[in-house]
């Protein structure tokens, strides 16, 4: 039984046919030591652009992305050295970090935590914070920047970032701690319709009583049963059975790690656990080796390329490889069924970028950016846009208000929504 409130009120009834909104998501990509722009850069504008080697690997999702060329983090520059980390602290809060490292440091909120009370309220994990590589927050990881930039992105705060898990299995102990794997698509079912019933129940009766009220008490009720609707519009969705598959191995090479966690994010975004998500493929100025692809240098030393011809050539390689992870996450997410026609991928926003644009000279300008996804239907795809030195901050505010979070600033110098980012 569901019980009146003392009868107080504002608004109208929602409309009893009211449709569910698309479950929107928000995933954040970061690539460490930059980009080979020259072999990233596509061909061609609007439409008809053409992949780069680098982008090849993003082929087969090209109509369901953009490719953005031209825009700046100016935020991210570095007092007197430490690019890496100045640029990662800011990559999704395009706010100028103080240098400092020891715990006096301060940032601004990221994109992800903004949305998570928003995309993932009543789901039993607001965000998702995740990568590949570990270490302490604590200490000096980039000529006197604290290695809380360098190894978050996620920051619910200006002084808390939110440290990041590493370890494959335990993510899966994390997401699956509880699961029913016995439970059948019926009983899930069965459970729906009880709570769908007693809400049905609820809504009649209170028609009934509305009869027999006042006018200040109908408007009362009106209130309570608006948000009654709104619940029954919540659980109303098809109910989905979860099968998270098999516990991954916790000690993985950055390759096997990789594709373990996108899995896992995969996962979490079917399973509806969480819908905001970011993924670290390195930490600032990482130092992996990728043998994986016959690179046995460390990233970060070649990314000091120095026009070095050998030196570019495997940077490439690494980029690509790069892509093809971001590939495999977008494929993932379009195999995922919304219902209607409509994949997951189709109701995210998935954000790519790096902490600088080019690892030899530390730029923060040009940056390298793909935003994959349509955001519920918001925003715009299968374009690649040249931009002239806009923020990213801007196309943050442009993404916010896509997936139900209007803003009029953001970071230190987002002033407006980019152009050509959002449909209509």
């Amino acid at each position: 039984m569901i019980g009146l409130p003392f009868l107080a009120s504002l608004r109208p009834r929602l409309a009893r046919g009211a449709e569910p909104i698309p479950p929107r998501r928000f995933i954040a990509f970061y690539l460490p030591c930059g980009i080979v722009m020259n072999n990233w850069t596509p061909s061609g504008d609007g439409a008809g652009w053409t992949a780069s080697p680098i982008l090849t690997p993003l082929e087969a999702h090209r109509s369901k992305l953009q490719i953005l060329t031209g825009l700046d983090n100016t935020p991210g520059r570095s007092d007197g050295g430490g690019d890496h980390a100045a640029g990662t602290g800011s990559f999704l809060t395009c706010t100028h970090v103080r240098k400092t490292a020891g715990s006096d440091i301060y940032n601004g909120i990221s994109v992800d935590q903004m949305l998570a009370p928003v995309l993932s309220d009543r789901l039993p994990l607001p965000s998702l914070e995740l990568g590949t590589d570990g270490g302490s927050s604590v200490g000096d990881c980039d000529t006197g920047y604290s290695c809380s930039y360098a190894r978050s992105i996620a920051w619910s705060g200006p002084t808390t970032p939110l440290p990041k898990q590493t370890n494959p299995a335990a993510v899966f102990d994390r997401l699956f701690a509880g699961y029913d794997p016995d439970a059948s698509a019926a009983d899930i079912a069965k459970r729906q319709m009880y709570r769908t019933s007693v809400l049905d129940g609820a809504l009649a009766e209170a028609d009934s009583l509305r009869l027999k009220l006042g006018r200040t008490d109908q408007s009362k009720l009106d209130e309570y049963m608006s948000s009654v609707r709104d619940l029954e519009v919540r659980i109303a969705q098809p109910a989905k059975v979860c099968r998270p598959g098999a516990r991954p191995d916790g000690d993985l090479d950055i390759a096997t790690r990789s594709r373990a966690m996108i899995d896992l994010m995969g996962i979490a975004i079917e399973c509806d656990l969480t819908r905001v998500i970011t993924f670290m493929l390195g930490n600032a100025g990482s130092g992996n080796t990728h043998p994986q692809i016959g690179v046995t240098e460390s990233h970060h030393e070649l990314s000091h390329h120095m026009n070095n011809a050998a030196n570019l050539e495997k940077l490439t390689l690494i980029n690509r490889w790069e892509m093809e992870q971001l590939a495999y996450l977008l494929t993932k997410l379009d195999a995922i069924d919304d219902g209607n026609g409509i994949t997951a991928l189709d109701n995210s926003v998935v954000f790519c970028s790096s902490e600088i644009e080019d690892g030899d000279a530390h730029r923060h300008t040009n940056m390298p950016v793909v935003v994959a996804g349509g955001g519920g239907g918001t925003i715009a795809t299968g374009v690649h846009r040249r931009y002239t030195g806009e923020p990213v901050a801007d196309l943050f505010i442009a993404l916010l208000g896509g997936l139900g979070l209007p803003v009029a600033t953001f970071g230190d110098n987002g002033t407006k929504s980019l152009a050509g980012i959002r449909v209509g």
